[in-house]
């Protein structure tokens, strides 16, 4: 099978992180397969070194000054999809409310090439003044003619209902399946005594790297030769400087070397506020490394039923401290959580078993010549 993904933005620093990761992650299983694929996606470097995926990279150019991603488009991605894209049998879209993938899902569709769409929790329910012309004009007809909708949570398969409004006259119901983001097996990290409490992510305000300092601040007099370290790019979030907050900031760094970031440290904490379905934690329970994060992060019930990690009260800074504290104090319990957490990513979300599902989701969706 002739296989596109296609993501808003590939870099050297990883910028725009999860999805990314996940449609990396997918490919490369799907190739295991046997399957020809290719991730297209705007800029200019960064695809990763890969025998297996072919990367097709376009110029990024920003049409909406200050509006982040989402002002990003890729005018010459469109171009290459209207001489080629007829040659893949099915286009799957990690879609935002972008320049680059909206345009890019439509276009596919406007082709009649089979196109199913995963939108990483970026397609919610909002107020902005500019998404509701961008809905009219895109979101929606793309997600109404969408063969599948990949959703994460049940709040996002809600929320996707509420975009993508009322069905008449296209033809059923929103075509919506659950699928769980994949993460490769990794190398197991291994205990050798030293004690770093490890933030990996966006430095954006709802990633809270401010409350990790705040945390840090507190615990540092408790445990003076711990090491606290914030990893990524800065989006707004970054902690203000405080000359009595002990946080490292090492800054963004390559997708290919954060599993290995993840294993020279001993605790990973994302005190993030509504993160869907982060391939941080993902990453972190692959290489063994015990996680804390937050009740309203959609891992919550499965670092719970793993026993890999601590969940804690979204916004808590008595809850994180007190996390943070057991797992420092206590080798063991680390050792076990970790052990526990490689266990459950190689099982249930390992690239393996998401590169099946998506065989038979594309299975049942392409047309073949």
């Amino acid at each position: 099978m002739r296989i596109l993904h296609i993501v808003t933005l590939i870099s050297d620093d990883g910028a725009y992180g999860g999805p990314t990761r996940v449609a990396v992650n997918q490919a490369e299983g799907l190739a295991a397969r046997g399957h020809e694929v290719t991730i297209a996606a705007a800029g200019v470097s960064g695809a990763p070194a890969s025998d297996s995926v072919r990367f097709e990279l376009f110029r990024p150019r920003t049409v909406i000054p200050r509006s982040g991603f989402a002002g990003l488009s890729a005018p010459s991605m469109l171009r290459w999809i209207t001489k080629v894209g007829r040659e893949f049998d099915v286009v799957h879209v990690h879609l935002a409310r972008d320049l680059v993938t909206l345009p890019a899902a439509r276009l596919c569709q406007a082709l009649g090439i089979d196109v199913v769409v995963q939108t990483h929790g970026m397609i919610d329910a909002t107020d902005k003044v500019l998404a509701r012309p961008l809905d009219a004009a895109l979101t929606r007809p793309v997600l109404r003619r969408a063969a599948h909708v990949f959703y994460l949570t049940d709040r996002e398969q809600a929320e996707l209902r509420g975009v993508a409004g009322p069905m008449r006259g296209v033809g059923g119901p929103l075509r919506l399946r659950r699928l769980t983001n994949g993460v490769p097996e990794l190398a197991a990290r291994v205990e050798d005594g030293r004690l770093d409490v490890l933030f990996l992510a966006r430095l954006h305000p709802r990633k809270r790297a401010d409350l990790f300092a705040a945390m840090a601040k507190v615990m540092v007099t408790e445990y003076p030769s711990v090491s606290f370290t914030l990893v990524g790019p800065d989006e707004g979030g970054a902690p203000a400087p405080d000359p009595q907050c002990p946080v490292r900031w090492e800054g963004p760094l390559p997708p290919d070397r954060t599993a290995d970031r993840m294993r020279a440290a001993a605790v990973y904490v994302l005190p993030a506020m509504d993160e869907p379905y982060p391939m941080s934690v993902l990453e972190a329970m692959a290489v063994g490394l015990p996680v804390i994060i937050s009740d309203s992060c959609g891992l919550a019930p499965d670092v719970i039923a793993a026993g890999c990690g601590i969940v804690f009260e979204t916004g808590n800074l008595v809850q994180l401290i007190e996390a943070v504290r057991l797992l420092l104090s206590n080798a063991e319990l680390r050792l076990s959580m970790g052990a526990r957490g490689r266990s459950a990513a190689r099982a249930r979300f390992g690239t393996a078993a998401i590169a099946d599902a998506l065989e038979s989701f594309y299975d049942g969706t392409v047309q073949y010549a």
